[in-house]
């Protein structure tokens, strides 16, 4: 990605708590990081506006549903991990390799 270079004025406090803490990659990775997650942010708050005025406001049983696929989605990764894991502790040991659990 092309770069290009500007000038910000930013409170001196935070410019000090900024470099006390990045080490060798810099107040301007730091900078940049900090505004690609705003941007972020931000589009996802411009999809969330057209996907309203599309659909309608979302309710409290369709957004306790999005809640519960999360953690759903959320615990088959961390059993994958856990299988990778084991998986991996296994080899190492010499163990022969663990067969997968059938979900």
């Amino acid at each position: 990605m092309a770069t290009k270079k500007i000038t910000i004025t930013v409170p001196e406090e935070l410019l000090e708590s900024i470099r006390s803490r990045v080490e060798s990659r810099g107040v301007s990775a730091y900078i940049t990081e900090a505004a690609v997650r705003m941007d972020a942010v931000d589009r996802l708050g411009e999809l969330s506006t057209l996907l309203e005025e599309e659909y309608g406001p979302y309710d409290d049983e369709a957004y306790d549903a999005v809640l519960d696929r999360i953690a759903a989605i959320d615990t088959w990764h961390d059993e994958r991990r856990a299988q990778t894991a084991q998986a991996a502790q296994a080899a190492e040991e010499g163990e022969a390799f663990p067969q997968e659990q059938a979900a």
